[in-house]
């Protein structure tokens, strides 16, 4: 079943094809910028990618599918917080790169087949950047820094329909910025010690030392990692414009070919039914879920309950409906079969996802089968879409630290239903529930998480 999806470039729904001879699908995403922990904002996008990975390899293979996300480990923030800590670059930047594979990890999100840094590039950038200069695309400015002409791809804005107007700014930073036009980026930033402590690398020829400007980075790892074109390319509604509008001009005019066949990009998150703030107290981080009893997996889940196109107003009650909706799902699965029934009892959650990753129509159609009386399903059939939404049902619950009570309880419960004292043991798991807990029973024992808010 051909995998169909958005295409932001030409506005419509189109069928994800390999471009190159070789068969291989080739696609990247924006990754992070490594300074801080990821928000669940961020990982809304790159869960929603690895749905699209797995399915990529489910339609084609694994060896057909060919995955790059960058991560950006030099740029204002990443500087800004170094210098506010008062460590190098590298040290910063390593701490928050581990902390983004952890998350990852327990999101249990596939690992790029090459994960690719900014500073690892810098050759490639530079290069670039030359190959734009003595095209005319690129010019150098009076402080030394290097900026993309935008004058000289009649093809911008095509991809975020930007109006010229909405590029106007100021005359004064339009001044001090030094440039040709107003719209104009930056490909080179020129060293500015008060600005980049002892960040900074020889330049492209006739421009001074400096670093990379944020757009060509991607660029350059993509050239190298993928090639001038490439099948897919992915990220988060707020990089549309400018950065991969950025991104098709300079890769564009360097290489003079065309950069993306398909562009894909996923909507906000909100909170609380509004945009994330630490002011507002609804921003969080991966580590501030768990820390409030919720299971990574039960946060992947919540962020596949809205279509990724749309905007999901993420709750902590929405976390409450998926780690039941996970307790329900291990529960059906201990009851499966290795063989037998409908070979396409899953047709139509691979028909949701392949038609423009509808995780939310997925969840649905799987719950039907779940809820079904009489269904004959086998479990390599089950474990197939559980691949395909990522869901680890052996994962860990809901980490929480129970009170003594609570486990006092638990104990009870389980040594009850072990010497098959039913009765005791349903009430002791009403006890559980009116205390704000539930008790996942397994064959090697059990797992408390809360059941409601504590």
């Amino acid at each position: 079943m051909a995998i169909k999806l958005f295409d932001s470039l030409k506005r419509e729904i189109r069928e994800l094809t390999p471009s190159h001879p070789d068969g291989v699908f080739r696609f990247y995403n924006c990754g992070p910028t490594v300074y801080a922990p990821a928000h669940i904002g961020n990982f809304r996008t790159f869960v929603i990618n690895d749905v699209l990975r797995r399915l990529l390899e489910l339609e084609l293979g694994q060896d057909k599918v060919k995955h790059v996300r960058n991560l950006t480990d030099v740029d204002d923030r990443t500087i800004g917080q170094s210098k506010k800590e008062g460590h190098p670059l590298g040290q910063i930047t390593k701490k928050w790169t581990d902390q983004f594979h952890e998350d990852c990890a327990a999101l249990n999100c596939l690992r790029p087949h090459v994960e690719p840094t900014a500073t690892g590039h810098i050759p490639e950038q530079v290069n670039m950047i030359e190959v734009l200069m003595k095209k005319g695309n690129a010019y150098r400015a009076p402080d030394g820094s290097v900026y993309f002409k935008i004058a000289s791809f009649p093809e911008y804005g095509a991809l975020s329909r930007i109006k010229e107007r909405e590029l106007k700014v100021t005359n004064s930073a339009f001044d001090a910025d030094h440039k040709d036009d107003v719209g104009d980026f930056a490909l080179w930033k020129a060293y500015k010690p008060e600005d980049d402590g002892d960040v900074q690398w020889p330049g492209p020829q006739g421009a001074s030392a400096g670093r990379p400007g944020w757009h060509i980075e991607c660029s350059a790892m993509i050239k190298k990692h993928l090639g001038e074109t490439i099948d897919l390319h992915t990220g988060g509604v707020d990089l549309l414009f400018p950065h991969h509008e950025n991104e098709i001009a300079q890769s564009q005019c360097c290489n003079g070919t065309t950069f993306a066949h398909h562009w894909y990009h996923s909507e906000h998150l909100l909170v609380d039914g509004t945009t994330m703030s630490k002011s507002k107290g609804n921003y969080y981080t991966l580590g501030d879920l768990v820390a409030k009893g919720y299971s990574p997996m039960a946060v992947r889940y919540a962020l596949l309950m809205g279509h990724p196109r749309k905007q999901l107003n993420f709750t902590l009650d929405s976390l409450h409906a998926a780690e039941s909706a996970l307790t329900s799902l291990r529960a059906f699965r201990a009851t499966l079969p290795a063989t037998g029934g409908d070979p396409n009892v899953f047709a139509a959650e691979f028909e949701a996802l392949n038609n423009d990753l509808n995780t939310p129509a997925a969840l649905g159609a799987l719950f039907t089968v779940v809820n079904t009386k009489g269904l004959v399903v086998n479990a390599a059939a089950f474990d197939r879409v559980m691949f395909a939404l990522g869901l680890d049902l052996n994962a860990v619950a809901a980490k929480a630290d129970a009170p003594a009570a609570v486990t006092v309880l638990a104990d009870k419960r389980w040594a009850a239903k072990q010497a098959k004292d039913f009765a005791t043991a349903d009430a002791l798991r009403k006890e559980l529930t009116a205390a704000g807990w539930s008790m996942l029973d397994r064959k090697d024992g059990y797992s408390l998480e809360p059941s409601k808010k504590n």
